[in-house]
Formats: C-alpha cells, sequence, structure tokens
C-alpha cells in the first residue's frame, strides 16, 4: 500500500518540514474543472496542438468522447493544488518526477489530488531533507486518471 492510499496521519497544517511529517502521512487537496480555455490557453502556450486537444471532432477521430487536456496541463494543475491545499510543506525546490497519464483527462473534467509521504531522506545539508510525495488523480467519478512520485526538497 502506497503512502497516497492514506496509511498513516492526515495532514492539516501549513508549512510542515521534514521533522514533522511521517511515511504514509497524507493531504487532500481542492478541486479544478478543466475547462477548454484552458486546453486552448495550454496549448497556446506550449505549441502542442494536437488535435485531440484542439477539436471534439479530432478527439472523436481518436476514440475520445471530447477533447483531452494535455497531460503536462493536469501535472502542472496537480502541481498548483498541492501548493493550495490546505496542508502544505516547507518547500525548497522540487528536485524532479516519474509520472505516469493512466487515463484521459476530457474537457469539464473535475481532478483533485491525494499526496502522501512515501519516503524521507536526510541530505548532508543539516537544513534540508528530500521526501517523495506520492499523488494519486482523480477525477469526479473517483477513477484514477494520474498517478507518480514528486522528489522535493524540505526545510528540517
Amino acid at each position: 500500500m502506497t503512502a497516497a492510499a492514506g496509511t498513516g496521519r492526515k495532514l492539516t497544517a501549513k508549512s510542515l518540514s521534514y521533522g514533522v511529517v511521517a511515511i504514509g502521512d497524507w493531504y487532500e487537496t481542492g478541486a479544478v474543472t478543466i475547462t477548454e480555455q484552458m486546453i486552448d490557453a495550454f496549448a497556446e502556450l506550449t505549441g502542442d496542438r494536437f488535435e485531440i486537444h484542439m477539436s471534439a471532432a479530432g478527439a472523436e477521430r481518436h476514440g475520445f468522447p471530447a477533447r483531452v487536456a494535455h497531460g503536462l496541463l493536469v501535472l502542472s494543475l496537480v502541481d498548483g493544488l498541492k501548493n493550495r491545499a490546505q496542508a502544505g510543506l516547507r518547500a525548497i525546490a522540487s528536485l524532479g518526477w516519474d509520472w505516469t497519464f493512466v487515463a484521459p483527462v476530457l474537457a469539464d473534467d473535475e481532478i483533485r489530488v491525494r499526496v502522501g509521504i512515501e519516503n524521507k531522506r536526510e541530505t548532508r545539508n543539516a537544513a534540508r531533507g528530500i521526501l517523495t510525495l506520492r499523488f494519486l488523480v482523480t477525477n469526479q467519478r473517483g477513477e484514477t486518471v494520474q498517478s507518480g512520485e514528486n522528489k522535493l526538497m524540505v526545510c528540517r
């Protein structure tokens, strides 16, 4: 069972440091609805105009019932949800992501995230530690649409 499954304490405080959290602790984020305007803005910003993102007809040609949000748009929104959640960590820097796009996120889907503390390790710098955060992203039907891990440097 992973930390995102909620095997430890539910975290509710902001500015949590390395020493305060334990493997298995978790928190949930609020939700965000993916709009066609978000998809359009992301396509404009990145230049990714693959047809499943840009039109319902293009999405349907590839077997999707509606426009599909860019996977990286959803990941970006996940990071924002994490940072705006009721609970939060005293982050210094993100060190990388290992991520899977499990199922399509469609225009008008609502996503929310469960974040769990998967692992901890100290660094040579006594002021810093590394947390491995486990993410489970679900839509309004409770279906998993994305999941993965983020290594996050935090204050000790």
